[in-house]
């Protein structure tokens, strides 16, 4: 009975302590980092956009072809002018919807291109969490795509209205009833070095150093 005694001791001893541990570790995580996977990898984009009406005479890009700003990617004509297809900015090609001779109408989009070379995460922050979050504090992240690395950023900004002023609001209850919802702000983080596997629209967490 003794040694019962003394074995049930011990064991409800350890189970405080790690009880007691946990609720240190919590504590400490919550006091000093901001944590969320409500986050998204995401780029600078633009669209390459045909300017005339006409027939597709020429396009030589594809899904992967780096390009530069004001590269000539195609030319349009109606049979009396021709009109070269421009891009707008430095990056990669992510999609072409576009196909040499097909008949593309003004102002239609051809392809879309990413800056990959500077890509960041857009973290959608909890509004109670906002008083301690600050441009410049140093970030932890993890993507989905290569879940084997954590990789280093920064706060670089902080939106000024939540996310749910741009969507669409949903029509006041006829009962006049209401229930609160946490409202996100969306952070931009930047991503130091992110690997090749790191795509745009990639799920990611983050953990922020306060």
């Amino acid at each position: 009975m003794n040694i019962r005694l003394i074995i049930g001791n011990v064991v409800g001893v350890l189970v405080v302590f790690v009880l007691i541990a946990a609720g240190a570790y919590v504590y400490y995580q919550n006091e000093n980092y901001i944590k969320t996977s409500d986050a998204v990898v995401s780029a600078d984009m633009m669209p390459v956009v045909s300017t005339y009406s006409g027939v597709l005479t020429d396009w030589h890009v594809k899904t992967g072809s780096n390009v530069t700003d004001k590269d000539v990617v195609g030319t349009v004509s109606d049979g009396t002018k021709a009109v070269p297809v421009s891009t707008r900015m430095n990056g990669k090609i992510i999609k072409s919807d576009a196909r040499k001779n097909e008949l593309v109408q003004a102002g239609q989009v051809l392809a879309q291109e990413a800056d990959l070379d500077h890509m960041y995460i857009i973290a959608n922050i909890k509004e109670k969490d906002l008083k301690d979050l600050k441009v410049g504090q140093s970030v932890d992240i993890n993507v989905d795509g290569d879940s084997g690395k954590t990789f280093s950023g920064t706060v670089d900004e902080i939106g000024y209205a939540t996310t749910s002023v741009f969507s669409v609001l949903p029509q006041q209850s006829s009962t006049g009833s209401y229930t609160k919802v946490t409202q996100k702000v969306p952070v931009k983080i930047s991503i130091n070095q992110p690997s090749d596997k790191v795509l745009p629209g990639m799920n990611a967490e983050v953990k922020i150093s306060l």
